[in-house]
């Protein structure tokens, strides 16, 4: 009887996070409200005996999506139903008829496009990565396909306490390999945000715990600094008569932590903490007027940094946010960004293309988006990409700075940060950059290898007798350029290719030998190549041996190779895969796992006490990395069909290697008084030192053996405590 009444309380939970969903759907017609109910209730039905790892009703997933749909992107009645059904196709028995039937074919399309492609497992693939392919193939027909997929990916990265540790650094590393980038780069900033920080959460659970408390710590210091800051710009908005909004924000930890890396900062040094933004309430005609009004007079009280200057409203960024950014000095010292925008700007700057359809007014920017779109179609027109190749480019694509630069009529071109002459002229016409030779930049002549700069104006030169080579590939920068150049190797090997099909179709009749499929077979094995392709353009470049054919045997023009030759696989598959239960076992670092080799991975160290994971290479056993590894991401997210879970065992007492680097001012003695530390600390041996002073700082590197993170930790703790030291970090190998 308790559990009938347990039921009949989550029934009516469950219907209570219905009518908030409902709520929230404004501008709602009846017939949407309707279309929504009925989406609403074929989910409950569909998935009503199914829970979450967390033990709540699964029906709570899809209510969440649909919502984070409507409040966060501003998506209208027919995605907040795809949403409610986003998972029913897969995991329950309604069929894409019965969506289609229901729902219409539009629904059908996105319920298709949101369905995983079956898990097949081929362990040369990578499942997420054709999951990902299969996603993006729909987004030039219906992009609500990604926007309720980002909105899917984010719901369970906010409920990703009740997953294992492994499936958390798993699902962490592919968000932050993919969909942040995605969510970026369709202006979805406060997601990818988020995306960002919950990734973090997981992969560097440690300086996401640190930061988050530094800045809990500091908040009333920064709050008060703020109204100090704001106060005279209000009272002079208010003068004028604007209508405005005033928001500071603090910076996201992930964007924090990107900081301390890019420019070796502790916390404590990052002087851009936080951002103010100005949002005006002004009619479009007078957006760009009103908003550099507001610049003048936030630079009257605070002097701005001349190079630190962004106007996203003359030339909008490719995704559609629009935004005039500076960064000025306030009396206290400290460096201050201000973002100046309209409220249709800010809409659109927090829900991204999803909100920039609803101003139509504004052609030139959908243009930019049609442009990445035909981009994105040029990407998926190519047979030959698979899936991880794909994966690489796309991610090419996404997240990038922007530079604008002119064709010799003035018209404008946004590409990439480092793109080159070639990706200026692949961006015009396949043509123009199969031909290209160079180019002119503001009247002066260039190599294809230049890099452009923003503002530059481009002429580009051609030749009826130039075809793209394979160096190409290493001088072009965007993915659209690097497809079209492939296409044009490919064409080219193809009619090499046929060329030497025909030679070897001639001598195979002067020998009697049928030209068949499975002659060629023999061939490839006996040549020792992986394709027939690579057969025949050897051939055609007069550099294999066709008089070997004699060597081997002719059975009624079927040949016979004289040995039976095995290709060999990768050594992994061979020995490691078939051993492996990647579901159960577990690699304990100190104890024999299987007979198959194991190391510690170069490039991060991992020593004990270090969240650790296992990762099956191709020729030398299993490498164990740390989960912050600076490969861990790229391993994880495109190749976790591969990555198993280790721990330590706790009795393992084996010093390893750990990296120090210590920052500090130079003095005669320092390097004594650090060595001394390492001398009587017991226990630590000592690898390698190596000091470098310039202009009065100095920058040690030492190499350690220790036996765990414990023993690492009081050690740097020692460090920090000698006179002159003023940071002192570990660091990855890869940096030497």
């Amino acid at each position: 009887m308790e559990a009938q009444i347990d039921l009949e309380k989550e029934r009516l939970e469950i219907l209570s996070a219905f009518k908030g969903l409902l709520k929230a759907t404004k501008n709602r017609t009846r017939q949407d409200t309707a279309y929504i109910r009925k989406a609403f209730d074929v989910a409950v039905e569909a998935h009503k005996d199914m829970r979450r790892k967390s033990g709540e009703p699964y029906i709570y997933h899809p209510i969440a999506v649909a919502r984070i749909c409507v409040e966060e992107m501003g998506l209208g009645a027919t995605s907040i139903a795809c949403a409610l059904l986003h998972d029913t196709v897969e995991d329950t028995h309604i069929t894409l008829q019965d969506v289609e039937d229901l729902f219409g074919e539009k629904a059908r399309r996105i319920i298709d496009g949101l369905t995983k492609i079956p898990d097949v497992f081929d362990q040369n693939t990578s499942i997420q990565a054709e999951n990902f392919r299969k996603m993006i193939l729909t987004i030039s027909d219906d992009l609500r396909v990604v926007l309720i997929k980002l909105a899917d990916r984010l719901h369970n990265m906010r409920t990703l306490e009740s997953m294992s540790h492994d499936k958390q650094i798993k699902i962490a590393s592919e968000t932050k390999f993919l969909y942040a980038p995605l969510a970026h780069r369709l202006g979805l900033y406060s997601i990818k945000t988020e995306l960002e920080d919950l990734a973090m959460k997981y992969t560097e659970a440690a300086i996401y715990q640190d930061i988050q408390l530094k800045l809990k710590s500091t908040e009333d210091v920064r709050n008060r600094f703020i109204r100090r800051f704001v106060n005279p710009i209000r009272e002079a908005l208010n003068k004028e008569g604007y209508h405005f909004d005033m928001k500071a924000r603090t910076k996201s930890i992930s964007s924090i932590w990107r900081k301390m890396q890019s420019k070796d900062l502790p916390f404590e040094e990052v002087f851009d903490l936080f951002a103010v933004r100005i949002i005006l309430d002004t009619p479009i005609e007078l957006e760009k007027a009103d908003c550099w009004r507001v610049y003048s007079i936030v630079t009257d009280f605070y002097q701005p940094s001349p190079d630190r200057l962004r106007d996203w409203i003359s030339t909008p960024r490719a995704n559609g946010y629009e935004s005039l950014h500076t960064t000025v000095m306030s009396p206290q010292g400290k460096w201050v960004e201000v973002q100046i925008r309209t409220k249709r700007m800010d809409e659109i700057a927090e829900k991204g293309l999803a909100a920039h359809y609803r101003y139509k007014e504004n052609q030139k920017d959908d243009n930019k988006f049609d442009r990445w779109i035909s981009e994105i179609r040029d990407l998926l027109e190519n047979p030959d990409v698979n899936a991880m190749d794909f994966v690489e480019e796309f991610k090419m694509n996404l997240f990038h700075e922007e530079i604008y630069v002119f064709t010799p009529k003035g018209d404008l071109r946004v590409l990439p940060v480092g793109a080159t002459i070639l990706d200026f002229a692949y961006d015009i016409h396949s043509d123009i950059g199969n031909k290209c030779i160079g180019a002119k930049v503001n009247n002066r002549l260039v190599p294809l290898s230049y890099q452009l700069q923003n503002g530059d104006q481009l002429e580009i030169i051609t030749s009826s007798k130039q075809k793209p080579s394979e160096d190409w590939l290493r001088l072009a920068g965007t993915a659209r350029a690097r497809q079209k150049i492939k296409s044009a190797l490919n064409d080219e090997r193809r009619e090499i290719a046929a060329d030497g099909k025909e030679i070897l179709e001639r001598k195979f009749k002067q020998l009697h030998i049928q030209f068949k499929s499975e002659n060629i077979t023999v061939l490839e094995r006996f040549y020792g190549f992986s394709s027939a392709t690579d057969l025949y353009i050897r051939i055609a470049k007069g550099k294999l041996d066709l008089s070997k054919l004699r060597e081997l045997e002719n059975v009624n023009g079927l040949l016979q190779l004289e040995k039976k030759t095995t290709v060999h696989k990768d050594k992994h598959e061979l020995d490691v895969y078939p051993k492996i239960n990647k579901k159960d076992d577990t690699i304990i670092i100190g104890e024999d796992f299987k007979n198959i080799q194991y190391q510690m991975a170069r490039c991060c160290n991992p020593i004990p006490g270090d969240p650790i994971f296992g990762f099956i290479t191709i020729s030398e056993g299993i490498k164990i990395h740390r989960i912050n590894c600076p490969n861990a991401e790229h391993l994880q997210s495109k190749m976790a069909y591969r990555c198993i879970k280790s721990r330590w065992r706790s009795q393992d007492l084996v010093a390893r290697v750990a990296a120090i680097r210590l920052i500090g001012i130079d003095d005669v003695g320092i390097v004594n008084k650090i060595t001394e530390v390492i001398s009587k600390e017991l226990n630590v041996n000592m690898k390698s030192i190596s000091f470098e002073a310039n202009d009065g700082l100095f920058e040690g590197r030492i190499h350690v053996l220790v036996y765990d993170t414990e023993h690492l930790d009081t050690l740097m703790r020692k460090f920090e405590q000698v006179e002159g030291v003023k940071r002192v970090e570990r660091y990855d190998t890869t940096e030497d």
